[in-house]
Formats: C-alpha cells, structure tokens, sequence
C-alpha cells in the first residue's frame, strides 16, 4: 500500500515549562527538543514509523533546519523525492512553549511568506493520501487525479484552501475550532444537539465523510448514530502534534480495513498517548503500544 502526504514542513524547538512564563520576566528552563513538525509531515512519519510506504511532498529552505528536516524523515525510511529544498528561503520555524503543569502548548510560528511548493505534479498513484491544506494546487491535482484512493484532510482552520479541499476527500476530520468558525456555532459538550447542528452544516456542505475532534473528549461523527467517540484519561504534559498523530492514526486504521468505529477509536487512542510525552517526533507511540491500550480500554476485540 502506497500513501502520500501533501503539506506543512517545519522544524520545532519546543521549551517545557512548569508554569507560562509571566510578561517581562527572565525564565531559565532545562534541556529543549528539537525536530521536525507540521500536520503533513508529523502525519507522514507516524505512518512511516508504523511502517507503511509513505512519500511527503512539501517544502523547506535550503538552510540548516531544512537539512535537519531531511535527515529526520529520510530515517525513518520515508520517501522525500517530493521534498523542495528551497535555495534563498529559510525553513518554517516554531517555538513551542509547553505548559507541563497543564498539558497545553502556546506556538508562535515564522513563516517565509513566499516559501511555496513549486511542483504541481506528482507521478504516483498512491492508495492513501492526506492533505494538511498548506500546498492547496497540488493537493487537488493529487486529489483528482486519484479519486479511489482513501483521502483524508486534516481541516485545523478554516481558510481558503481547507474549504476548496474539503469536499474533494474521503475523510473531513477537522477541529473543533474549524467546526465552530465555518458554521458560526458553538460546541457545548453537554448537549450534543450543538454538534449534530454542526455535523449537518458541514455535511450539507462538504458532502463527504465528517469527523469533528474534540481533544480530550475524543471526536465527534455520525455511525448508526451520531455520537462522541471518547479517548482515554491520561496525565498531559504536551499537547504539541496530536492532532497531527490522531489524523496520521486514523489514516493508518482506515486504510488497514479497521472500521470506522475502531479506526476513529484507535486514533484517540494514539493522540492521547502522545500528549504524555514532551514533542511531537518524539512523543509518537509505537503501533504495538496502541494496540495493546486499544485492547485494555475493549476499543478491540
């Protein structure tokens, strides 16, 4: 089985913290970690590390992160004769302040804004395909061109090019916060009939597959039924790329035949075990650990 992942590549730096540092305070902090980031290719190396035939096409610059970019994904065994290393341009840097007392992560981001995939075809025919929105020409092409392969976009926000995709895939999985931007409702967990009014815009628009996630509360979908598929408690340190590992899981599952059920289940599985470890490469667990914890909360048979 083939799979390719189309979008955002960066390099992150991410500085745990106890508490949020307060406005015009010196703070020391202990060791930082580094590596690469962005939805796409997060996505592409949890799929790598599991150990599915991935190509990532995206874009870095031809600099010092963009190098350590390459060598990350090239060893984990991932194809990157789709990767742009982009000469005169500097690699998307993000600096991740974890919150360990709470889980939460505050990311600031700078972004070369002429830093843009040139390429505009891509001669694979993979089975699988994710998209993250950032290289929206290429994205589509791949799309159309490939229209029996499982596709699944992970919708963050709402701009432009998440909305022009969003109905030319299989899976619209996206947050909460796109959920509530594109419809102009608000989520209230304590009464579902918030998130059906939201399913059925998204579903009246997009006509496709939709999957709202919720974070730790899980996701939200219709099956037999519509419901909140749950995750599972855990001690958050980082939230830094679970969204990306959930979205990379789910392709995984659902393109290993695993139901919908147990593939959306599984994937929250897989984020929530990310959440308790600091980064994002780093924090990814193995697909026997998910599994294993899949079967003890009965997500598996």
């Amino acid at each position: 089985m083939k799979g390719l992942c189309i979008g955002h590549a960066s390099y992150d730096i991410t500085i745990p913290v106890e508490n949020f540092p307060k406005e015009n305070s010196k703070n020391r902090v202990g060791t930082t970690i580094e590596c690469g980031g962005g939805p796409a290719c997060n996505a592409a190396y949890l799929l790598a590390k599991w150990g599915m035939d991935i190509s990532f096409a995206g874009v870095v610059g031809a600099d010092f992160y963009g190098d350590k970019v390459e060598a990350e994904l090239k060893s984990i065994g991932m194809d990157i004769t789709y990767l742009e290393k982009q000469a005169g341009k500097k690699t998307t840097t993000s600096y991740v302040i974890a919150t360990t007392s709470t889980g939460k992560r505050t990311i600031l981001t700078s972004r070369d804004q002429e830093l843009h995939y040139s390429g505009k075809e891509i001669p694979l025919t993979p089975d699988v395909i994710l998209v993250d929105g950032e290289e929206l020409e290429v994205s589509k092409n791949v799309l159309l061109k490939n229209k029996n392969a499982i596709s699944v976009l992970d919708a963050g926000r709402v701009r432009d090019s998440t909305v022009q995709l969003g109905s030319l895939v299989t899976y619209l999985i996206c947050s909460k916060d796109f959920a509530e931007e594109y419809t102009k409702e608000t989520i209230d967990l304590d009464h579902i009939e918030t998130l059906i009014t939201i399913y059925q815009k998204l579903k009246a628009d997009f006509q496709t597959n939709v999957i709202i996630t919720l974070e730790e509360a899980g996701c939200f979908t219709k099956l037999e039924d519509y419901e909140i598929l749950p995750s599972i408690k855990v001690e958050a340190q980082d939230s830094t790329g679970a969204g990306d590992i959930f979205h990379g899981a789910f392709t995984y599952f659902i393109s290993h035949n695993y139901s919908l059920r147990t593939s959306l289940l599984l994937a929250n599985v897989t984020g929530a075990l990310s959440v308790t470890r600091i980064g994002s490469r780093n924090s990814m667990p193995t697909l026997e650990e998910v599994l294993e914890e899949g079967k003890r909360h009965a997500f598996l048979s």
